[in-house]
């Protein structure tokens, strides 16, 4: 096997690694659903800041943090972005410990699709024929759920939405994925603190009091939020990010299987009818990027046996 063949079957290693962990997180969040999701939210964000800070050490990467901390538009965009992704974070945890797993599983099925749209809006992307089409279709399959069904999936709309925003932001933002994540959690830091050591008064709020494996499973929180994407980044460095893309959906399929034939969520068939034009619109939309791509390699291919030979 050559090297670059090797790094690449160890870039869908890391790929599987990485989106297969953040399908099966719902399993951790419902070991500590007796805890309320803002306190899982604090230890997730506690937890993690210390971790993520080790490794930061570790790799040698402390001098990456002032400059950004220097420039005024970053930390502000950088905030924006944080706020966003802690609600995103709480959202999810509450959707997976009150029985709407299906709804977060479908959020994250959207959320493809209105990366794609959020290209084409604000950062001027084209966006090709059939992409159009799974992006009508995906909304279709909204409006079909609240319009004939009357209910509004906005678990689902609020993650997909969240999410979306919060990539499109850190998008433009010149700061690596483990800088940011640090970054990310100090500033919720002060807010978590305050809130678990000052506010909270539940009979999980104080560590003291709680079983040691309740402590211990808390003290995950941070494991759970830092090795996925540890994963995710050294599968971007190792495949074509467009290749990455096409595992994002394991995450979303390992929380329906979960949902339903691990925690007997019911599927509706207003849910039901919505997940299956979603799907078709993944399709849609997985089959553009394909034929995209091979597009692109045979005019580079073509290129370079028309270029004369010096």
């Amino acid at each position: 096997m050559t090297t670059e063949a090797a790094t690449k079957k160890q870039g869908v290693l890391f790929a599987l690694g990485a989106y297969g962990f953040w399908g099966f997180a719902p399993i951790y969040f419902k070991c500590v659903k007796q805890v309320a999701p803002l306190e899982i939210l604090a230890h997730r964000i506690i937890w993690a800041f210390l971790l993520v800070f080790v490794l930061i050490v570790l790799l040698r990467r402390t001098d990456r943090i002032l400059p950004v901390l220097r420039n005024r538009s970053h930390v502000l965009r950088l905030t924006a972005a944080t706020f966003l992704l802690g609600g995103n974070w709480f959202l999810f945890i509450w959707a997976v410990n009150n029985d709407h797993m299906l709804d977060a599983s479908l959020g994250y099925y959207i959320n493809p699709l209105l990366n794609v749209a959020i290209g084409m809006l604000f950062f001027s992307e084209r966006m090709r024929r059939l992409q159009l089409v799974a992006i009508a279709m995906a909304v279709t399959g909204v409006l079909v759920q609240v319009i004939s069904f009357g209910s509004i999936p906005w678990v689902a709309l609020a993650l997909a939405f969240s999410f979306a925003i919060y990539g499109a932001i850190r998008k433009r933002l010149p700061v690596d994925s483990i800088t940011g994540l640090w970054l990310e959690t100090a500033i919720l830091l002060p807010i978590m603190l305050v809130y678990l050591f000052g506010i909270a008064d539940s009979a999980t709020s104080d560590l003291s009091a709680n079983p040691m494996s309740l402590n211990l499973l808390l003290v995950l929180a941070g494991v759970v939020t830092t090795v996925p994407l540890l994963c995710f980044t050294a599968a971007a460095q190792r495949i074509r990010y467009s290749t990455l893309g096409f595992f994002q959906y394991i995450a979303p399929s390992l929380m329906f299987l979960l949902a339903i034939f691990a925690y007997g969520e019911p599927l509706s068939e207003a849910k039901l009818i919505t997940f299956i034009i979603i799907w078709t619109a993944l399709a849609l939309y997985s089959a553009d990027s394909i034929l995209f791509q091979r597009r692109q390699r045979k005019e580079q291919q073509n290129r370079c046996t028309q270029e004369p030979a010096l």
